[in-house]
């Protein structure tokens, strides 16, 4: 839980102590924030009895003296300026201000000298600036996240301030956990490496005092990587139950936008999928498409057990009963129509998209050699009238990471077909991919075909057969895991920052992929977390990606360094 928690508890402490009506200001990045850690009913049980985004408190104009105004928000220039405008003009009876991360003195100074009124009661800071999405996995939410694909010519300003807000969202994470990090970053990404020494510099030098925690324990490693060093990941379809309703239909903040869908009761129009406030999703959120639709209908039978004896009401003692139960019931009839809801739609686009046959050869082209019959596949799914544009694209895409150098004749057949059958995608966008994150690009074994290791462990793997050919790919995440809890993780591949180097064992690892997260990586995380290694690992990036995601933000780079280089 130890994400989660850490917000939970700076989400208590600013509001537990400051009694009576309260209104709580946000803006964009707190709203996510606390939306994710805490739930309206709680917020309501705490006596806030409005949520209002900071930028429309300063459209009103309305007295509200009777409330006490608690704002939450990243200490940014913009926020700092609002916050300016309306001491000036105080619509609260007080104003406690709470901030996500370090105030700059300038900042203070600005809000000291506009509480002309002296309304405010308090100005603190609290370190959670970063969505807690689940125990083990953090997002910051970053909506420019195609910066990180950007040599830092093409506009420094965008990506000093993509930059600033990563180090940021770290620095938050290790004060909330109160712990100094080592720092080791990934060797080919400019990006990972201007990061760690960033956060290295800001921790060790800047802040110093503020990241001394004189704590006993082994200090804790940050491995900043970056995104192209596995381009597959976030390219497949997924098969276990949280990664699949994301890039099926998608999750934003943990919660799922069901309006275009299809036609749905208005209550579940939008639905929250947490592993803090649903057991059934906790328990199955990691379990493949196939036991999901067996776990629902036990839990629908199970339902329908209780709705059977809730129909047999015959003496005031079984009605009495009933109201009792009635929150209990009510809510597990809401969380069997959301789950049964979710897999039936579910089902629906991987029949309409053939999903089957796609994701088959997404896998081998993933995970298995053999470039003759993985050519003919993908042609044969290029020439297919139900697969979708958007999975050829992912097709022509992955046979291209894996093949670019071994054939690049059936490669441009392959391009040239794609051209034709989805002339939607614009050429040159599968080159643009290997320009970013071909071989000659990436940190790390991504193939297991360049470590003799990796090739016996492979072979070894493919001798035994896999479980289920839709589940057989393991991200490269799970290797470099893998590696860290053998204390194989090769300095020359992932080198310190400074001077400070790993001593003893480790106990607890931060891993921030710069582009973003998936789903499976954050399963990969929290299924090695339950076998006792020893080394507690925490997921953190930019942004959680889908292919759709992936894709967007790769079209977005590329037009970005086309109109303003010419470099594509």
């Amino acid at each position: 839980m130890v994400l989660v928690n850490a917000v939970r508890d700076y989400i208590n402490r600013i509001l537990q102590d400051i009694s009576g009506m309260k209104i709580l200001i946000l803006d964009s990045a707190t709203v996510s924030i606390v939306s994710v850690a805490y739930s309206q009913s709680e917020l309501l049980q705490k006596e806030v009895f409005l949520v209002e985004f900071v930028d429309s408190i300063s459209m009103s104009k309305e007295p509200m003296s009777h409330l006490k105004a608690v704002y939450f928000l990243r200490p940014t220039s913009e926020n700092i300026q609002l916050m300016r405008r309306q001491l000036a003009k105080p619509r609260f009876g007080e104003y406690h201000l709470f901030f996500s991360n370090m105030l700059k003195d300038t900042q203070l100074h600005i809000l000291a000298d506009s509480d002309e009124h002296e309304i405010v009661r308090q100005v603190q800071e609290f370190f959670a600036d970063f969505v807690a999405l689940d125990p083990f996995h953090f997002t910051l939410n970053i909506a420019s996240n195609q910066m990180y694909m950007l040599p830092a010519v093409v506009d420094p300003s965008s990506l000093l301030h993509f930059c600033e807000r990563v180090v940021d969202g770290i620095a938050a994470l290790f004060l909330a956990l109160k712990r100094r990090p080592i720092i080791r970053y990934s060797r080919t990404s400019d990006i990972s490496k201007r990061i760690a020494q960033e956060a290295a510099k800001l921790m060790y030098q800047q802040e110093s005092g503020l990241f001394d925690f004189r704590r006993t324990e082994v200090t804790p490693l940050l491995l900043v990587i970056d995104r192209r060093d596995d381009p597959v990941t976030p390219l497949l379809n997924q098969w276990t139950y949280q990664a699949m309703v994301h890039e099926l239909i998608g999750i934003q903040d943990n919660k799922v936008d069901l309006r275009n869908t299809g036609k749905f009761p208005k209550d579940q129009q939008e639905v929250v999928l947490s592993s803090e406030q649903d057991a059934f999703f906790k328990a199955n959120m990691y379990e493949n498409f196939g036991d999901i639709g067996m776990n629902i209908k036990r839990m629908v039978d199970d339902f329908q057990q209780i709705a059977k004896s809730n129909q047999n009401i015959q003496t005031v003692d079984d009605m009495a009963k009933f109201v009792d139960n009635y929150p209990q019931y009510r809510k597990m009839h809401g969380n069997v129509s959301k789950h049964v809801t979710l897999v039936t739609e579910m089902s629906k686009i991987v029949e309409e998209r053939k999903l089957m046959l796609v994701s088959e050869v997404e896998q081998e082209l993933a995970c298995n050699g053999g470039q003759g019959a993985a050519f003919e596949a993908v042609t044969n799914l290029l020439n297919n009238d139900s697969v979708s544009d958007i999975d050829r694209l992912r097709l022509v895409m992955l046979y291209a990471l894996r093949y670019e150098k071994e054939s690049p004749v059936q490669l441009m057949q392959l391009f040239n077909k794609l051209a034709s059958r989805s002339p939607k995608y614009k050429p040159g966008l599968v080159q643009f991919l290997l320009k970013q994150a071909g071989v000659d690009k990436r940190t790390g074994d991504l193939y297991g075909n360049r470590d003799l290791l990796n090739i016996a462990r492979n072979m070894a793997r493919g001798l035994k057969g896999v479980e289920n050919v839709y589940t057989q790919h393991q991200p490269l995440l799970f290797h470099i895991m893998e590696s860290i809890t053998k204390g194989r993780l090769r300095d020359v591949d992932y080198p310190f920052v400074g001077n400070h180097f790993q001593q003893g064992r480790l106990q607890e690892v931060v891993i921030f992929i710069v582009g973003g997260t998936t789903y499976e990586e954050s399963r990969a995380v929290a299924l090695q977390n339950t076998t006792n290694s020893g080394i507690r690992f925490i997921l953190g990036g930019s942004a959680v990606l889908n292919s759709k995601r992936f894709l967007k933000d790769l079209e977005e780079a590329q037009r970005i360094a086309r109109t303003t280089t010419g470099l594509v």
